[in-house]
């Protein structure tokens, strides 16, 4: 019998669903017995969001401070699991800080300690950066990244910044006036994700995860847009600066997040857009890089 612990954090139930969907496989498996294990803060984030909590919570969120979490309870603590199912978000370029902090915290280490580790993200669209973050964190903890599922909108960039925003400011996953897609993961390709618990399930048979994200992204487990990368890695660099910035000016906190977004909304209408076009005219000059790049960051 093998133990899988499967461990998230949801606001909006979204992430929840997509792990029931994946671990379906596993949880009606005689061979697998499957855990579920929620993180929760101790100052919980608000969902829907008001517009103050979403800004101000971006300087901790791309600098990965950590909050105070609730750590599980015994018996999940008290359990030795032959794998692990990470779910996150990315908030900020950066894993969700309810889930940053539970990584940082004393019971992780514990948990996720020779352990092999599948991680699975549900987001907007940009998360190869936020990845490579969670890759470091994995690393200190002596955990062992053996798998990467990453569900995003498929929408193009500018129609699913209009729908999450509406989504996460009102709570509801609706079509916007009626005429925008809904927002997040197509439902069709949540349910559709258990067809990646067969896959690790097989996995766990041969007791053996040699090839295990190969076989993922051949079932499309991961979809790289190179155009997305080049702006993930560009608004890290400006994230940084503006993240320093405001988290140094206790005083002037609130102004400051202010006029981050406004420069949140020009980076989003106005520069994106360019950068798109750049990265187009330049795309045959850079095509061999951008397929190494595919390569990289499809794998783990």
């Amino acid at each position: 019998m093998k133990n899988i612990l499967v461990l998230y954090y949801t606001q909006s139930g979204q992430l929840e669903e997509i792990l029931k969907n994946i671990t379906l496989p596993l949880v009606e498996s005689q061979e697998a017995e499957v855990t579920f294990c929620d993180i929760r803060l101790e100052k919980p984030f608000p969902f829907p969001w008001d517009k103050q909590a979403f800004f101000d919570a971006f300087p901790e969120s791309f600098l990965q401070v950590p909050a105070v979490v609730h750590p599980p309870s015994e018996a999940v603590l008290n359990r030795k699991y032959d794998l692990i199912i990470l779910g996150y978000q990315v908030w900020y370029l950066s894993p969700s800080i309810p889930v940053n902090s539970f990584l940082k915290s004393g019971p992780a280490k514990q948990l996720f300690e020779n352990t092999p580790v599948i991680t699975v993200i549900g987001c907007r669209n940009m998360w190869a950066m936020a990845q490579e973050k969670m890759k470091v964190i994995l690393k200190e903890l002596n955990a062992r990244l053996v798998g990467n599922i990453a569900l995003t909108d498929r929408h193009i960039n500018h129609v699913s910044v209009i729908t999450i925003v509406q989504w996460m400011f009102t709570g509801k996953k609706e079509k916007y006036l009626g005429i925008f897609p809904k927002p997040g993961v197509s439902e069709e390709e949540i349910k559709g994700s258990s067809k990646f618990g067969k896959i690790i399930l097989r996995h766990l048979q041969k007791g053996s995860f040699e090839h295990l994200q190969s076989d993922l992204v051949a079932d499309n487990a991961v979809e790289i847009r190179p155009f997305l990368i080049e702006m993930d890695k560009k608004a890290n660099k400006m994230f940084q600066k503006w993240a320093r910035l405001i988290s140094s000016r206790k005083n002037s906190r609130p102004a400051w997040l202010k006029v981050f977004n406004v420069y949140l909304l020009v980076a989003i209408w106005l520069i994106s857009p360019i950068v798109y076009i750049l990265h187009l005219l330049k795309f045959p000059l850079v095509y061999s890089r951008i397929k190494k790049e595919k390569a990289y960051y499809k794998g783990v």
